[in-house]
């Protein structure tokens, strides 16, 4: 099984990107699903978290502009970003409970 992330991109400041994290392989569903995030230099940061039947809780810093949801169907989870800063640049991670990390995908906020 495996997670592949994509959607990333090259974005002026106060746009808008999808990114997507789509599970492959012998899996029924995904459960606990997050994103993370980590900038040149910096450590990876926590960025959103969608659990099955729960709600979705995100770090303050995205709080209010970042969406995660999911299909089930398609087992993949969504990171709507809206309102984007040159603070959100980074290469972008998702993971999910009993798979592990996908690939990255790099954002990139810039005018």
């Amino acid at each position: 099984v495996q997670l592949q992330a994509s959607g990333g991109g090259l974005v002026q400041p106060g746009g808008s990107l999808r990114l997507s994290c789509a599970a492959s392989g012998s899996i029924s569903s995904i459960n606990a699903t997050a994103w993370y995030r980590q900038a040149p230099g910096r450590q990876r940061e926590w960025v959103a978290t969608i659990i099955s039947g729960g709600t979705p809780d995100y770090a303050d810093s995205v709080k209010g502009r970042f969406t995660i949801s999911r299909d089930n169907a398609k087992k993949t989870v969504y990171l709507q970003m809206n309102s984007l800063k040159p603070d959100d640049t980074a290469v972008y991670y998702c993971f999910a409970g009993g798979i592990g990390w996908g690939q990255g995908t790099q954002v990139t906020v810039s005018s």
